[in-house]
């Protein structure tokens, strides 16, 4: 079966630290572009960070110097370490599958693949 499941989520004080996992199962993951994005009730969803095959990475402005995109085609998980949390980066967080042997993108309409997502809560 096709899918992707995000673990990691929780709720840390700002300045704190969380490390995101996504496993992939159902399909060759080393050849997908693969990214995070976050959304908040009532707003878009956000592009944080996105790598692709050839561990070409982007991060949105926003997680630049905090925040970290990974892989490991041989567990077949992406991760997302974060650090130096801030309350605006609350949110619930989905891994994404983009498209194969493509440069990195953080272009929703590119992302057919999610998952169903983990929730992160920063506190002040």
């Amino acid at each position: 079966q096709v899918q992707l499941a995000e673990s990691g989520g929780g709720s840390v004080q700002a300045g704190g630290s969380l490390r995101l996992s996504c496993r992939a199962s159902g399909y060759d993951f080393s050849v997908y572009v693969m990214a995070w994005f976050r959304q908040v009730p009532g707003k878009e969803r956000e592009g944080v960070a996105t790598i692709n095959n050839g561990l070409s990475k982007m991060y949105a402005d926003s997680v630049k110097g905090r925040f970290t995109i990974a892989r490991d085609n041989a567990k077949n998980t992406l991760y997302l370490q974060m650090n130096s949390l801030k309350p605006d980066d609350t949110a619930t967080y989905y891994c994404a599958r983009g498209r194969s042997w493509s440069p990195a993108s953080l272009n929703e309409p590119e992302f057919t693949l999610w998952g169903q997502g983990t929730q992160v809560t920063v506190s002040s």
